[in-house]
C-alpha cells in the first residue's frame, strides 16, 4: 500500500531543499515527501494524485511566492484533499496575515522561518497534526474490488470462486454503495453490465468467465509439459491426498481442478472428526493446507476442466477444455461429487439469486440479521446450520426425515441443539420457491399441512451425484453414475484384467486409471476416507507402472 504524502512548497529552492530534508529525516520512512516550487506547480500535482487515489496528510507551504500565495493555495487545496492538515510557512512579517489567514482559509497551524531546530519548532507541532490526521484516516482499498448485486447469478459465481481460491477482495452492490457507481463512471462502464471486477492495477473485467478471472489473478491456467506420470483430475481431499504421495514419491505429477482446491470439502465450514485437529478446522483451511503441501512438494496444479480421457495403447490421453491434450501413464479419477438439485417448481430460476446449494461462503456476511434456511439432514447440512447461526437472526434447517439421529454425527447434533438461534423442522420439504428478481417466499409442506414462509436465502444438501457422464464408455459405472472399481468390477462381469492378473483395489475397468474418494462405488462419504483412498491410490500406481 502505497504511504501518505507530506507535501512541500515554496518558490526558494534553498529553502524547499532545507524543508524536504528535515521532513524526510524524522518522516521518510512512513510518508512519501514531495516538493514543488510554486502554487500551481503543487496543485496540478495534487490533482494527478487525487486521479491516482493517493492520500495526502500533510501540507507545508511557503506564503510569499510569486503568482499564489501560500493562503491561497490552501485555501485551494481543500477542494482536492478536505482532510489533509494545511501548515502555513511565514517569515516574522507575515505573522500576522498567518493569524487571518487560520480563521478565513481554515489553515491547521502557522509556522515562523527559520524553524531550528527542528526537532523543537518543527516535528513537536507536525506530530500532533498527523497524528490528528490519522485518526480520521482510512487507507485506500488498494486490493482487488467486484461490482455487482447480491443478487445476481452471475455476481454470486464470481465471489464464491475468488473466496474458494483465497483472492481477496472487497465486495460493492450498486444498490447500497454509492462508490460502486463512481468506480464504474470512472472508467466507463455500462453499470446494466455486471458484474465487474477491477483490479489494482487499474484494469477492469466486465462479466468475466472464470477462466479469464482465474488468469487474472494469477492461477495457472496453462500445463507446463505434454507428459506426465499421473494426472490427477479433482483437488478435492482424494485429489490432494494424492498430489502429495505422487509428488513426494518422485512421480510427474499434474493436478487439474477447474474451480478450487477443496471439493465439496472444502465447503464444509467446520469439519470437527478430523484426525489431529481437536478443535476442529475447516474445509477450506483443510483444502489450503492440502493445496499447498503438493505445491511444496513438487505438485503441478493448473485451473482447468477435463473434457474426456482418450485411450491410447499404454497412455492416457487427457482433453482439456482450452482443447490442449496431455498423456499420462496413468490418470487418476477423484471428481467428487455435486449437490443434487431440489426438483421443486421455482428452484432452477433461482439459482444463485437466494438458492444456493452447499454452504456458499461468499453469501455469509449477507445474510447478517436475516432469516436463513437450511435443506437436509446429514454433517454437511448441520456444519453449514453453524457455521449461519453466526450471521444470521434465524436458521431454519427443513429435514425430511422425522429426527436428525440416522443421518447427522451426534456431536453436531448436540451443537445444533444447544443454539438457541437454530431450529429443526422434521417430516418437512419445500414444495415451491417464489420470488422474481430473488428469492422471496417458499411454500411448506409438513405434517401441519402447507404453508407460506418468507425467505431469502435457502442453502440445499439434498445428497450427491457423481457427475460422470464425460467419461468414456469403457470406464464402467453402476447405475447412478459412481465408478467401479476393484471387487466392485465383478458385479460387471470383469474377473481379471488384460494379461490375466487381479485388478487393483482402486482400479477402474481400464488398466493405468484409478480412481478414489467420493465418485467410486461403494465409497465412504467422508473427508478422512477421502484422503486415505488419495494416499493409497498411490502405492497400486506405481504397482501398476512397475508392469512397464
Amino acid at each position: 500500500m502505497a504511504r501518505p504524502i507530506l507535501f512541500a512548497i515554496d518558490d526558494d529552492t534553498s529553502v524547499l531543499e532545507a524543508v524536504v530534508q528535515d521532513l524526510r529525516r524524522n518522516y521518510g520512512q512512513r510518508y512519501r515527501i514531495l516538493r514543488a516550487a510554486s502554487g500551481q506547480a503543487a496543485l496540478d500535482t495534487c490533482v494527478q494524485l487525487k486521479e491516482r487515489n493517493d492520500s495526502v496528510a500533510l501540507f507545508l507551504s511557503d506564503q510569499r511566492m510569486p503568482g499564489m500565495t501560500g493562503v491561497d493555495f490552501l485555501s485551494r487545496a481543500i477542494d482536492l484533499y478536505p482532510d489533509a492538515k494545511r501548515v502555513l510557512l511565514t517569515a516574522y512579517a507575515d505573522t500576522e496575515a498567518a493569524i487571518r489567514a487560520i480563521n478565513t482559509a481554515k489553515i491547521h497551524y502557522y509556522l515562523n522561518k527559520p524553524w531550528d531546530p527542528p526537532e523543537e519548532k518543527l516535528y513537536p507541532v507536525l506530530d500532533d497534526l498527523l497524528s490528528s490526521w490519522h485518526e480520521g484516516y482510512k487507507p485506500p482499498y488498494e486490493g482487488l474490488q467486484v461490482v455487482g448485486t447480491r443478487w445476481g447469478a452471475a455476481d454470486h459465481n464470481v465471489r464464491e470462486f475468488l473466496t474458494r481460491n483465497h483472492v481477496s477482495y472487497r465486495w460493492l452492490d450498486p444498490q447500497n454503495t454509492p462508490e460502486a457507481l463512481e468506480l464504474l463512471q470512472s472508467r466507463g462502464i455500462d453499470d446494466a453490465r455486471l458484474p465487474v471486477v477491477v483490479f489494482n492495477d487499474g484494469t477492469a473485467m466486465v462479466q468475466p468467465t472464470q477462466q479469464d478471472l482465474a488468469t487474472k489473478v494469477g492461477l495457472k491456467t496453462r500445463v507446463e509439459r505434454d507428459f506426465y506420470d499421473v494426472v490427477i483430475v479433482g483437488a478435492g481431499p482424494a485429489g490432494l491426498a494424492a498430489g502429495v504421495y505422487g509428488a513426494s514419491e518422485g512421480l510427474r505429477t499434474l493436478i487439474v481442478e477447474p474451480e478450487a482446491p477443496g471439493g465439496q470439502a472444502g465447503s464444509s465450514s467446520r469439519i470437527e472428526n478430523y484426525l489431529g485437529f481437536p478443535q476442529g478446522l475447516s474445509g477450506d483451511e483443510l483444502a489450503k493446507r492440502g493445496f499447498i503441501q503438493a505445491q511444496r512438494l513438487g505438485a503441478e496444479f493448473v485451473t482447468e476442466r477435463v473434457m474426456c480421457i482418450r485411450i491410447e495403447d499404454q497412455y492416457r490421453v487427457v482433453v482439456l477444455s482450452d482443447g490442449r491434450e496431455v498423456s499420462a501413464s496413468v490418470v487418476l479419477i477423484a471428481t467428487g461429487v455435486s449437490w443434487c438439485r431440489l426438483n421443486v417448481p421455482g428452484a432452477d430460476s433461482l439459482v444463485g439469486r437466494g438458492i444456493y446449494y452447499g454452504a456458499a461462503q461468499s453469501e455469509a456476511a449477507s445474510c447478517r440479521d436475516e432469516s436463513v434456511f437450511i435443506v437436509g439432514g446429514a454433517n454437511s447440512a448441520g456444519q453449514a446450520a453453524m457455521h449461519f447461526s453466526k450471521y444470521a437472526d434465524r436458521v431454519t434447517m427443513l429435514v425430511r426425515a422425522d429426527s436428525l439421529e440416522k443421518s447427522m454425527s451426534k456431536y453436531l447434533i448436540d451443537q445444533i441443539a444447544s443454539t438457541p438461534n437454530i431450529t429443526v423442522d422434521t417430516r418437512t420439504e419445500i414444495t415451491q420457491f417464489g420470488g422474481d428478481d430473488h428469492l422471496r417466499c417458499i411454500q411448506v409442506k409438513s405434517n401441519g399441512g402447507t404453508e407460506s414462509r418468507e425467505a431469502s436465502s435457502v442453502f440445499i444438501f439434498i445428497g450427491a451425484a457423481p457427475k460422470t457422464d464425460w467419461l468414456p464408455k469403457e470406464i464402467l459405472r453402476d447405475d447412478r453414475g459412481f465408478v467401479l472399481a476393484g471387487p466392485d468390477l465383478r458385479r460387471a462381469g470383469i474377473d481379471k484384467m488384460p494379461g490375466g492378473r487381479d485388478p487393483f483395489l482402486l482400479e477402474t475397468s481400464v488398466p493405468g486409471i484409478f480412481v478414489a474418494g467420493d465418485v467410486r462405488h461403494g465409497s465412504v462419504k467422508r473427508a478422512a476416507s477421502a484422503v486415505g483412498e488419495g494416499s493409497i491410490a498411490i502405492q497400486f500406481v506405481h504397482q501398476y507402472l512397475a508392469e512397464f
